[in-house]
């Protein structure tokens, strides 16, 4: 299994960037949750968004943590096997790496504790500043 992350990049707050993550080994909605985890500088990792998806894809379920909530969507494209990020909105306090991973569940859990990682893809830096 591989996760292969990428878009990050220096952006003034304010504006958007979109996130890639590039799944391989597993077909996608099947076998695992995926999820988006970032880790700023002096902080521990934390759960930003996870997708359990389904077949239709009309019962995906998806879970933000609060700091990102109204800001940030995931989603999918089946075809691609490529799970995406789209940032808006961005802050100074959104710097962080950011992880792509497959997990064994998106839950509230997951969010809050960033545990249940299967597989980690590497990380891609995203610097928000003016």
């Amino acid at each position: 299994v591989q996760l292969q992350a990428s878009g990050g990049g220096l952006v003034q707050p304010g504006g958007s960037l979109r996130l890639s993550c590039a799944v391989s080994g597993f077909t996608l909605p099947y076998y695992y949750a995926i999820a988006w985890l970032r880790q700023a500088p002096g902080e521990e990792r934390e759960g930003v968004s996870c997708m359990n998806g389904s077949v239709s894809g009309s019962e995906d379920t998806t879970l933000y943590a609060d700091s990102v909530k109204g800001r940030f969507t995931i989603s999918r494209v089946n075809a691609k096997n490529t799970v995406y990020l789209q940032m808006n909105s961005l802050k100074p306090d959104d710097t962080a790496v950011y992880y792509c991973a497959a997990v064994l569940f998106c839950g509230e859990n997951f969010i809050r504790d960033a545990k249940g990682v299967a597989y980690w893809g590497q990380g891609t830096l995203v610097t928000v500043s003016s």
